[in-house]
């Protein structure tokens, strides 16, 4: 079934209160579509970001014959399909269908799972928590109680580098040596073995939904929960069979303080905050070409030029970026990687497009307040930047990053380091910002 989407409510519990949902979760999918400016949205999940070849020349095609000319990836590394015309779900979920994009529409909008890019190709994680993800996938899609997730609720598997421990997810694993992960829910942290990890992530997601259900706020999130509610993760861990040791409550706030296993090297190919660096990974088998997508959005062209994958795959990222592995040789992948820079995709940290990212601003979305995709201007070096066309700042990133927001006539706001920078006029707007992202911590 095809279905059109009410708008989401977000006004914000008062402070101190649980927050209270009073409807149901109206995330947009494959199936579920909705009514943006620019026409129908559709967001695909995409589990770990793995997409075949097939499947990228299919989501080129969707985009090129039934919406705008264009892809954008979203801070989960999904697909996001924009300008959808009227009458177009039908053949939309078809092509996704033939495709095997979609395995079991309905649980299509519950498969969030991300999972550290670079696992199994730079040989320095601790597991390959792409195995992890498949797994999950299988058993989230398999499990008729899934279907009771929001559609933000979020899995990341991390492989010990701390990439996606830091992505805020409702339930994130981290791998440790020895074959063990350590599964956090909130504050609660256990460690299991690997071998277990993806049957004690949907462990504790049946908890969620079972401590959500009790609390009767309509929680969609782990976090919306009330404060110092016990979720009982240990109790579902028992009855899926996964043997657990408790960890001491984590005392941060973020899901970063997991941190990085004890080991990885302090080069290792991943920017701070920023996930994979463009350019090319070397690992025990070969090597991997790492781009990124200027503002999250490729076009039909771009898309296509990212085939052929030699590996067959193609992993997009949750920082709006693509990684192509199973290159023979370093001169192979450099030789793809120039070609791929010369398609319009940031292939370096010097580009002044890198770090740079915007929401989807007018035209496309009612609630923006200018066309921040127009106004985004390039830069290099610092802190990441972000512009938002309103308050909502949605696909904002974690972590430190320049916070621009649209005020309205034309005007920004420029925050840094959560202290807000003064912006003379719009004229030194882009001067002001560049300031911003060298400024340090006081």
């Amino acid at each position: 079934m095809l279905a059109a989407m009410p708008p989401t409510p977000t006004t914000p519990p008062d402070r101190g209160e649980p927050r209270i949902r009073d409807r149901g979760d109206a995330c947009p999918g494959a199936l579920r579509l909705h009514a943006a400016d620019d026409g129908w949205l559709a967001r695909l999940r995409l589990p770990a970001g793995l997409l075949t070849g097939h499947q990228v020349r299919v989501l080129a095609t969707a985009a090129g014959r039934l919406g705008n000319g264009a892809l954008s990836i979203t801070s989960r590394g999904n697909a996001e399909l924009r300008g959808l015309s009227d009458g177009c779900g039908a053949e939309l979920a078809e092509l996704l269908r033939d495709a095997g994009l979609l395995p079991a529409e309905t649980h299509e909008r519950v498969r969030n799972v991300v999972a550290s890019p670079l696992a199994g190709l730079d040989g320095l994680g601790r597991a390959d928590v792409q195995l992890w993800a498949r797994e999950l996938d299988e058993l989230l899609c398999a499990a008729d109680w899934a279907t009771g997730l929001s559609g933000r609720f979020l899995f990341a598997l991390d492989d010990g580098r701390g990439d996606v421990a830091g992505l805020g997810a409702d339930v994130t694993l981290l791998a440790e040596a020895d074959r063990r992960a350590v599964l956090r829910v909130g504050r609660h942290a256990f460690r299991v073995c690997a071998a277990h990890a993806a049957r004690a992530a949907l462990a504790a997601a049946e908890a969620f939904l079972t401590a959500a259900a009790g609390a009767g706020t309509g929680a969609w999130r782990v976090r919306e929960l009330p404060e110092g509610q016990d979720i009982g993760v240990d109790v579902w861990l028992e009855r899926a069979g996964v043997a657990a040791e408790p960890l001491p409550p984590l005392t941060g706030t973020e899901p970063s303080a997991l941190g990085p296993a004890p080991g990885l090297p302090a080069d290792r190919p991943e920017g701070p905050g920023t996930g994979p660096l463009p350019g090319v990974v070397e690992g025990p088998d070969g090597w991997a070409v790492s781009v990124a997508a200027p503002l999250g959005r490729l076009t039909v062209a771009q898309l296509r030029e990212l085939l052929p994958a030699p590996a067959d795959e193609v992993r997009l990222t949750p920082w709006r970026g693509a990684v192509l592995p199973g290159f023979a040789d370093r001169g192979t992948a450099l030789a793809r990687l120039e070609a791929l820079g010369r398609g319009g995709f940031i292939t370096g940290t010097d580009s002044p497009w890198y770090g740079i990212g915007a929401c989807t601003g007018r035209p496309g979305c009612a609630r923006s307040l200018a066309d921040v995709r127009a106004d985004a201007t390039p830069g290099r070096g610092g802190l990441p930047v972000y512009w938002s066309g309103c308050e909502r700042r949605c696909g904002r990133p974690q972590g430190e990053y320049v916070d621009v927001v649209a005020t309205g006539d034309g005007a920004y706001r420029v925050t840094a380091h959560g202290t807000p920078v003064p912006v003379p006029s719009r004229a030194e707007l882009a001067v002001t910002i560049a300031t911003a992202r060298t400024r340090t911590t006081k």
